[in-house]
């Protein structure tokens, strides 16, 4: 359903309005096409304290040219090297960087802070790095016009290449607010051997694919080179076909929940399988005083059991072959709660204990990354039944005031997804646009 509200906004009487009441003015958000697949304007590279990192090489693969960030210049992207804070003095060091140019960045465009990881040994380090939190969240609260933050702790530029690369996109338009971990410098993290097809030579199953977000990711991983799997219950075998024959993929049907199915996928993939994604699910929404238990367990066993059953048969197989990715469906529900989901938000924060508990296990023994995207309010079909004043506050209330897209939830797995993304492990990654349920 279209959101009248942000077309109202971007005309003349909107913005008016909206100013005099002090109502959300949302902007329209730059998303990824292959007409302008990268942001518009320059980079401008800041450091806060003494940073180890060499940055320039990774950063200069952006393609973004460097900026000088004066308010002439408008950059689209700003990354400040703040992996040098280490006390609570040299914290100014952030407001000096960024207080004379964060009005200058361009409409849609990109804050990035680097941190390093918390010093167990040094609470004075970790309680300056970990300030570096509440200032990106806040900053990202306040900074409007379509624009982003987000915090990225690492110890390894190169092995932080996939991550920078993303958030420095337009592919990231819905991301917001996060804090992502990366990893050291093991493994090889530099670019595809095909950088516009990064996926090329391929297999990655979507459960779910038939339509809605899961078709979405599909056609992400498609355009990124993967030989896609639309995978889907019996009833949809016609959508799965469907999407599959549009992608050059397969379609394969089955119950997910069955005790079986892993088996059977492992069967119909002989050859083995690179990506993994989880996004089937359902929801049987109602208050836990209404709820039966015949509400409560599909849910728990669509969204939840049959995600580890499948997970664990996969890996015990070795039909994920090392290097390979597995990225689960989360949500907000399940990190923040949502009334009237207790066996919705039960089962996605599963996931996020899935995802923490699994992931380096799975690293050490089999090659694999296992991370989650936490979708917030996304335009979808299901969303587009909610009852409207429900609906409104939900695409409201978010740091970019509006609801995201299907295509926001596909780009962030597909960066997850990445041959370069290796040093990204364990982590729970909202799509949310910063909402303002939870951190």
């Amino acid at each position: 359903m279209a959101d009248r509200y942000l077309r109202f906004t971007a005309t003349a009487p909107g913005r008016a309005l909206t100013r005099r009441l002090g109502l959300p003015r949302p902007a329209a958000l730059r998303r990824w096409t292959v007409e302008h697949p990268s942001l518009t304007g320059s980079l401008v590279h800041l450091t806060a304290g003494q940073s180890p990192l060499a940055l320039a090489p990774v950063l200069a693969r952006t393609g973004l040219p460097a900026g000088d960030g004066s308010a002439a210049d408008s950059p689209a992207a700003v990354v400040l090297d703040a992996c040098g804070v280490r006390d609570v003095d040299s914290l100014a060091s952030v407001h000096t960087a960024l207080h004379p140019v964060v009005r200058s960045v361009a409409t849609s465009g990109r804050i990035v802070v680097l941190g390093a990881p918390l010093d167990a040994g040094d609470h004075h380090q970790a309680a300056a790095q970990q300030a570096l939190e509440g200032f990106v969240r806040s900053l990202g609260k306040e900074i409007g016009g379509g624009r982003t933050v987000n915090l990225v702790r690492l110890t390894d530029a190169e092995a932080a290449w996939s991550t920078l690369d993303f958030l420095l996109s337009p592919r990231s338009a819905y991301v917001s607010g996060q804090v992502i971990e990366v990893g050291g410098p093991d493994g090889p993290y530099g670019p595809p051997e095909t950088a516009d097809r990064p996926l090329a030579g391929r297999t990655a199953l979507v459960t779910g694919g038939a339509r809605g977000i899961g078709e979405a990711v599909a056609e992400t991983l498609a355009r990124d080179g993967a030989t896609v799997v639309v995978l889907d219950v019996p009833q949809a075998e016609a959508d799965a076909r469907r999407v599959a024959e549009r992608l050059g993929g397969r379609a394969l049907t089955l119950d997910i929940t069955a005790a079986d199915a892993g088996e059977r996928i492992a069967a119909e993939l002989p050859d083995g399988l690179d990506v993994l994604i989880h996004n089937a699910g359902i929801t049987r929404d109602r208050r836990l005083a209404n709820m039966p238990a015949e509400r409560w367990s599909p849910v728990l066993d669509v969204n939840l059991a049959s995600v580890l059953r499948t997970t664990d048969a996969l890996l015990a197989k070795g039909t994920l072959r090392p290097g390979g990715r597995i990225v689960a469906t989360a949500s907000i529900a399940g990190l923040a709660g949502n009334a009237g989901q207790t066996n919705y938000g039960a089962s996605k924060a599963g996931i996020a204990g899935l995802v923490r508990a699994l992931a380096p296990r799975a690293a050490a023994e089999h090659g694999v990354t296992v991370n989650a995207v936490a979708p917030g309010f996304i335009e979808t079909r299901m969303t587009a039944a909610v009852p409207l004043f429900i609906r409104e506050a939900g695409r409201r209330m978010n740091s970019l005031a509006q609801g995201g897209l299907p295509v926001d939830v596909a780009e962030t797995t597909a960066w997850l997804a990445h041959p370069a993304s290796g040093a990204v492990n364990g982590q729970v990654v909202r799509v949310c646009g910063q909402s303002l349920l939870g951190a």
